[in-house]
């Protein structure tokens, strides 16, 4: 059985996320929890709001998120009806980190798919604050939908690493049977001006190959000391599907996605779905 978590705002780029996961998953058993966190709107427009009308617009926006929530599946139902498929409502008066969080934990959940911008999100970037926060703070592996991304089957998945890294073997098994269905390649690339591995990476890469053993896996190495540059150009000259990074501290992840100054030419090119695998510890495993 497999548990998906889909944060919603009603937007296009959620509707599509939403529509990439069901079609991701369409051979597994899988329940999808729609989840609709909608604090943030109910003071958006604080001037508006008094103490006498407080509970009436949380009333309201309470019923506006549960029909939004029952529209949404309807839709995905008759778009694309699957007997393997089972679809819950979340409409919770809470921001979208604390819920998420909360749900994950709850449900055991095994993956969070959204899309990499809401509907306030300024055009020029690729991952918005919500997606950035999700992928920073949930304890939960996360797969970003780019905005108006078109479903493709996942063939070809790069999955960058320098190998020193505990992987956790759950994680690892999410990716194989994602893969799996559809015959894909993994590259497994090692990014250093040194080829040679130590007795400690050896022992990681060894993991890796023995967790995806249901696919073709590469072990590429390429010698840079460039990491975006050198995932960019693998990126294009490879036809590329899907990237997979793992996030932890002092990581590939970390450094481009929190700390790297070129965080703005990765968002502007990253145009393919992205599936973060946290290596942070869980209450349910």
């Amino acid at each position: 059985m497999r548990k998906i978590l889909i944060p919603t705002d009603f937007s296009e780029n959620a509707n599509n996320a939403i529509e990439f996961a069901v079609n991701l998953f369409k051979y597994d058993i899988s329940e999808f929890y729609i989840m609709h966190a909608y604090q943030d709107d109910i003071y958006a427009n604080e001037s508006a709001l008094t103490k006498a009308n407080l509970a009436d617009v949380k009333s309201e926006m309470r019923k506006k998120s549960q029909k939004e929530l029952e529209n949404t599946i309807r839709e995905i139902e008759n778009i694309s009806p699957n007997p393997r498929h089972t679809f819950y409502p979340i409409s919770a008066n809470n921001l979208l980190i604390e819920e998420a969080d909360i749900v994950v934990d709850d449900q055991n959940i095994d993956i969070i798919i959204m899309g990499t911008k809401g509907k306030t999100n300024d055009k020029k970037i690729t991952f918005g604050s919500h997606t950035l926060q999700v992928l920073k703070y949930v304890q939960c592996p996360v797969l970003a939908i780019p905005e108006n991304y078109k479903y493709t089957q996942p063939r070809h998945i790069l999955f960058p690493t320098d190998y020193m890294i505990p992987y956790k073997r759950r994680e690892l098994k999410l990716l194989c049977e994602m893969a799996s269905p559809y015959r894909a390649v993994i590259d497994v690339l090692y990014i250093s001006k040194i080829e040679k591995l130590s007795m400690r990476q050896l022992d990681n890469q060894k993991f890796i190959d023995e967790e995806l053993c249901k696919n073709t896996v590469n072990f590429k190495v390429e010698k840079s000391k460039h990491i975006i540059n050198t995932i960019y150009k693998y990126l294009k000259e490879n036809h590329v599907d899907m990237l997979v990074m793992v996030n932890t501290r002092h990581s590939f992840l970390e450094n481009i996605l929190f700390q790297s100054t070129t965080i703005d030419e990765l968002s502007l090119n990253l145009d393919i779905p992205f599936l973060a695998l946290q290596n942070m510890k869980r209450k349910n495993i």
